[in-house]
């Protein structure tokens, strides 16, 4: 008997990939006593979006939840996904923050680190690798599976090899599209066991319905352990049910041993909690065997339906998937996984909007190009390049040999706000949202974003009953529909507004919350004029970098916005003074605004 080891991944990514990672806490503890009794090799907890939604969204603890669940689940391995340099944020940390992050994951519950970069670019692993092995723990080295002229099976079992030269103790196959194919998978997985010999995992998203056949053909090349999930939050961009897979190998060489009994009382439990989150749920997490041809994950699929809702042009979604391969071989083929997706993605969505390609270029697109992810796949395009970053040199070294040590500044910079070194970590992260969470935690005024209940508009923290929580309002010309779901804890004289627009979740900070007049639209006037300065996509403001009466020059810098997680400068459309800057850190803006008036050269 060759029994296949099942890894479940329904406390991460399942919801990660179903809805948004919403999943809370509260809902995980109660079914944990079944999960510990199942068998799985191991149970996928933590890791990618889960702490950034716990900081962002949950106002959740990632390090208590997953000193819960280590309590909760006493006999499973429990595993995080790791994006090697990267850590859990969306940039290159220092060595010694990701040393220390990983022995703080190992000392607070995780014994499985899935270890990989978005890039397949190794050398973002090594220091990653060799934490984990110091600290006792398996490291699994992962490939990201990807298809392109450069991808081949040769290239992906020279990686198995380098990454059991680095101390793997098994192999993963990351497949995060879902762009595996059943025959693909066998010669795949066949190469790399005829070469390595190390546990073998596939990692499989059901997007283009292949994920189940794929992990079967797999199975009778020699792979050893498959993911699965929960048959209550599978399929679509998830993964193939956990029960339908033990079912399949029932009475064979490779039975799992799992009871299906005890699988489906769990499934029965989690079907229950997927209702309590239906908002999150989007039509875009659907099987489509079109990722075959655009290659978008799911999870990124959402996220940009999202983002061109907000702008009233979701008609345009189509067009966007048709630039973002196109954007991604200019880019060199970088596999679509965070971070690499949300840089493509965000990209592609700027060049449809501004309807010039290229006309405004993200920071992350810059610094992709400057080396500062790591070597791309495949040769970039020059002429991209040269208009990105000029005449500059790109690093050809590892990234993180540039940046110097990390902790000691990152401690000092958060004080007394963190209690303990993992508080730092949390900073480290994420750090507007990751300070406010840690201020909100010391003030007690943590609030979770409301969920709404299937059959009414409100929810969360009680409204003043004397406004309305539903309504529709005209802006140019548009009509959206508003629904208030709740409020969140004063923060000084403000205080945060949860709603839904056009139903899609949003927060909005208020003065007071007196009265909602005059919070539905900024105030701002409709750029008319050469100089009113605008951005493509609605976002944050991260930085102001001009003021009143400074002169300027076209194409300079003037905001910093971030949309999508990914930053993006605003420039000066012509030379000329600064007439009035519209806009603070922290603003939310939205396309057509004039966020700096340049009063032109004379």
């Amino acid at each position: 008997m060759t029994k296949v080891n099942v890894t479940d991944v329904i406390l991460r990514d399942a919801h990660q990939s179903l809805i948004a990672t919403r999943m809370r806490t509260e809902d995980m503890l109660p079914i944990c006593d079944k999960l510990d009794q199942v068998g799985y090799w191991s149970l996928e907890v933590w890791g990618g979006a889960t702490f950034d939604a716990c900081v962002r969204f949950l106002k959740e603890d990632p390090w208590q939840r997953l000193r819960q669940l280590k309590a909760a689940l006493p006999n499973t391995r429990l595993q995080m996904l790791l994006r090697g340099q990267n850590l859990l944020g969306y940039r290159h940390y220092a060595d010694d923050v990701v040393e220390t992050f990983v022995q703080k994951a190992a000392d607070n519950g995780i014994d499985v680190f899935r270890v990989f970069d978005a890039l397949n670019d190794l050398r973002n692993l090594q220091t990653a690798m060799t934490a984990v092995k110091k600290s006792g723990k398996h490291a699994q080295g992962t490939i990201c599976y990807t298809t392109s002229p450069v991808h081949t099976i040769d290239l992906f079992v020279q990686q198995a090899k380098d990454l059991r030269d680095m101390g793997a103790d098994s192999i993963a196959i990351k497949d995060m599209a879902g762009l595996l194919t059943p025959y693909a998978t066998y010669d795949l997985v066949k190469a790399i066991k005829e070469n390595v010999e190390l546990p073998l995992f596939i990692h499989s998203h059901a997007t283009a319905g292949l994920a189940a056949q794929c992990q079967l053909k797999a199975i009778e090349a020699g792979a050893d352990n498959i993911d699965t999930a929960i048959s209550a939050f599978a399929w679509g961009t998830s993964h193939p049910a956990t029960e339908s897979q033990v079912a399949a190998l029932k009475g064979t060489q490779w039975d799992t041993g799992l009871d299906l009994a005890l699988l489906s009382e769990i499934s029965d439990y989690f079907k229950a909690v997927r209702k309590k989150y239906h908002q999150f749920e989007s039509e875009f997490t659907r099987e489509d065997v079109s990722v075959q041809i655009n290659q978008v994950p799911g999870g990124m699929m959402s996220n940009l339906a999202n983002q061109l809702k907000e702008q009233n042009a979701l008609d345009k979604i189509q067009e966007v998937f048709q630039e973002i391969p196109r954007v991604r071989e200019d880019l060199g083929f970088p596999p679509l996984v965070t971070p690499s997706s949300q840089i493509v993605g965000t990209q592609a969505v700027l060049n449809i909007l501004s309807g010039e390609r290229y006309k405004t270029i993200t920071n992350e697109v810059r610094r992709y190009l400057q080396g500062g992810y790591g070597r791309p796949p495949a040769q970039v395009d020059d002429v991209l390049r040269r208009k990105a970053i000029g005449n500059e040199e790109p690093n050809e070294g590892r990234p993180a040999d540039l940046l110097k040590p990390e902790m000691a500044n990152l401690k000092e910079a958060i004080g007394a706000l963190a209690e303990s070194e993992e508080d730092v970590l949390t900073y480290a992260m994420f750090q507007d949202i990751g300070k406010q969470f840690l201020e909100e935690r010391a003030a007690g005024t943590l609030q979770p974003e409301p969920l709404l209940p299937p059959d009414a508009g409100t929810a969360g923290r009680p409204v003043d009953p004397g406004v309305a929580t539903e309504f529709k309002i005209d802006v140019h010309g548009e009509t959206y529909e508003v629904a208030i779901t709740g409020a969140g804890g004063m923060h000084g004289n403000k205080r945060s507004i949860f709603l839904t627009l056009d139903g899609v979740p949003d927060e909005i900070t208020l003065e007071t919350l007196g009265s909602f007049a005059g919070t539905t639209a900024s105030g701002r006037a409709q750029a008319s004029a050469p100089g009113h300065i605008t951005t493509a996509m609605p976002g944050n403001i991260v930085e102001v970098l001009v003021q009143e009466g400074d002169q300027v020059t076209a194409g300079q810098a003037l905001l910093i916005t971030e949309a999508m997680k990914m930053e993006t400068e605003v420039q000066a459309t012509i030379a000329g003074t600064v007439k009035a800057v519209n806009v603070a850190k922290g603003d939310r803006v939205t396309p057509g605004e004039v966020l700096v008036d340049i009063e032109p050269e004379a």
